[in-house]
């Protein structure tokens, strides 16, 4: 398991002076630092249908970026190429635990593990990010430079997938070491080079905007038809001007678009599955025969633990008597009673069957984890003890 260690600073003070306010350079924020995987093992990853990769090149300033699946490595040079793997965390458990010392941030807002292997000179040039990433030093050096934002810095297109910004003023610029890591908030140009053979684990983190929350609210109410309630105007008055949207109209509609938003259940229900809904696709194993709730009892007796899958979206809400559990796009209502076990299914990665054994008596509960189990992001295992 990885500690982290924010030079010298309590979870408190980092949210309180740095987060989403100004970078940091963390020294050995990772003791020790092993990495969790290796540069051959993720040019395996690289190589499969279903995980999103990237390998982009910089040699002579030109600057070309190449999408996986990749049958081989020959674009991977000896200096100034970078091969990335998104969603790591999805296909290898070892990586994964690199995101559980950075869940003191909600768990709703931790998007995936990005992994980069670069060599000499090799990056991706700078350039902005709209989200808040953490960035640890594996094995290797690299050199970073990081700056503030700046309304006036443009970006441009090297390629139609390669955004880069003009050079910047930093305020960090510094070689990173292993178990070094940068904290970068949203906006601030950064560029990293290899420095040798360097491995780099970028946590990164969603920063939905309006138009995305909106559109997606909007297909919510078209999927489960709801928002049917239509304009009207009862006390409809004779108008000067029969081309003009009165004020009065205007405020009515603008009332009626926010009465979609003023059903609190609807909303929470929506937003539950909105923000579990996964971006990539997941190593799931779901079960032959799905698992009746009524065999539960006896299947988790198999095994003393329970684990999530790698990659699965899970996060509660509170709502009255009810407690919504949102995984992977799907929401369920269960009793306030069995709050303390969704927080389980939620908060841990991992935990005991005796820890639930309560809320096995809410057939609610059993059938919503007999489901859960069935589809794979919960699963059973006999493994090591339980941390």
């Amino acid at each position: 398991m990885y500690q982290l260690s924010i030079n010298n600073l309590t979870i408190e003070q980092f949210l309180s002076q740095y987060w989403q306010k100004k970078p940091l350079l963390i020294k050995s924020g990772f003791a020790n630092f092993v990495d969790p995987i290796e540069p051959e093992e993720l040019a395996g990853l690289a190589m499969e249908e279903s995980i999103e990769s990237r390998l982009i090149t910089n040699h002579n300033n030109d600057w070309q970026a190449h999408h996986g699946p990749f049958e081989n490595f020959s674009l991977l040079t000896e200096q100034n190429s970078t091969l990335l793997v998104q969603a790591v965390d999805h296909w290898h458990p070892k990586a994964a635990t690199l995101l559980t010392p950075f869940r003191f941030v909600p768990n709703w807002r931790i998007d995936d593990l990005m992994i980069s292997f670069s060599t000499p000179g090799g990056g991706v040039g700078p350039h902005l990010d709209q989200y808040d990433v953490f960035i640890i030093q594996g094995k290797g050096k690299r050199h970073w430079r990081v700056g503030m934002p700046d309304p006036n810095l443009k970006q441009f297109a090297q390629n139609k997938s390669l955004l880069q910004v003009e050079q910047f003023d930093a305020i960090i610029d510094a070689v990173l070491e292993s178990g070094d890591i940068l904290y970068i908030p949203p906006g601030c140009p950064h560029e990293g080079y290899a420095v040798e053979n360097a491995l780099n684990y970028s946590v990164g983190f969603r920063a939905p905007d309006q138009k995305d929350l909106i559109s997606s609210f909007a297909d919510y109410l078209i999927d489960n038809e709801l928002g049917n309630t239509r304009y009207s105007d009862a006390n409809l008055i004779k108008s000067d001007s029969v081309g003009m949207i009165s004020d009065n109209e205007v405020e009515n509609i603008h009332q009626l678009m926010q009465q979609a938003f003023a059903d609190k259940h609807t909303f929470k229900h929506w937003l539950g599955t909105m923000i579990s809904q996964p971006k990539h696709d997941m190593d799931l194993a779901p079960l032959d025969e799905p698992l009746n709730y009524e065999e539960l009892t006896d299947y988790l007796a198999s095994s003393d633990f329970i684990y999530r899958a790698g990659g699965v979206r899970s996060v509660y809400q509170v709502h009255g008597e009810s407690v919504l559990l949102s995984v992977n796009a799907q929401t369920y209502t269960l009793p306030i009673t069995a709050l303390s076990s969704v927080q389980l299914l939620t908060d841990k990665t991992e935990f005991t069957v005796l820890q639930i054994k309560e809320a096995l008596k809410c057939v609610v509960f059993m059938k919503t984890l007999a489901k859960l189990i069935s589809e794979g992001t919960y699963y059973l295992q006999e493994g090591d003890e339980f941390e």
